[in-house]
């Protein structure tokens, strides 16, 4: 939602489609992790849906209850909140990637790669689709922003909490690093080119 902002985005849509991201997540998640994976990790599906409604969903609903119900406080806090929200994402980056370094290392470029594919194909795919079924710019920018971050810094906490394995949390680590680069380079590179094609 910051990088939607910063990248003159539909910040409405980006929240809209946050979520319903993150709605579907509590049943999505578990699902495709017995589905893909419960063969050979065990799974606890109830509480990577706990996770989700905790860590997720909950912080989104007070933040919508708090704009709903204090407007003025969030008008306060709205000038600093990017700031705050840079500062956030540098904290996630740094402590997952601290917790599985040598992992990290070890990979190479056999687990970098991929992971920065999957964030620039998102973006890619997010982006051209709407454009080319004639959506504005500004909605454009959101769906590719919405489709190249999605929260990689809680794939490792529910990696983290909810799988004995400790290499599972690895590919999130990665991927959160590459998903700040990726998606702060979009929203800058947006902030200043102008968005043209509004309708009014």
């Amino acid at each position: 939602n910051l990088c939607t902002y910063i990248a003159k985005g539909n910040v409405a849509l980006s929240v809209i489609m946050t979520t319903a991201t993150t709605i579907s997540a509590i049943f999505m998640t578990p699902l495709l992790c017995k589905w893909l994976l419960g063969a050979t990790v065990p799974v606890n599906a109830m509480g990577i849906a706990v996770s989700t409604v905790q860590v997720v969903l909950a912080p989104i609903m007070a933040g919508m209850a708090l704009n709903k119900w204090s407007p003025t406080t969030v008008e306060k806090v709205l000038p600093v909140a990017p700031l705050l929200g840079v500062f956030s994402t540098l904290f996630l980056v740094a402590s997952a990637v601290a917790q599985v370094r040598d992992p990290i290392m070890e990979a190479g470029l056999g687990l970098q790669l991929p992971v920065l594919a999957l964030h620039l194909l998102g973006g890619l795919f997010g982006y051209v689709v709407p454009k080319t079924m004639g959506f504005e710019e500004s909605i454009a920018r959101t769906m590719a922003m919405e489709t190249s971050m999605k929260s990689s810094a809680f794939g490792f906490l529910l990696a983290k909490l909810h799988f004995e394995t400790f290499l599972t949390r690895v590919p999130s680590a990665v991927s959160v690093v590459w998903m700040a680069i990726t998606g702060s380079t979009l929203a800058v590179i947006w902030k200043y080119i102008p968005v043209t094609d509004e309708k009014k």
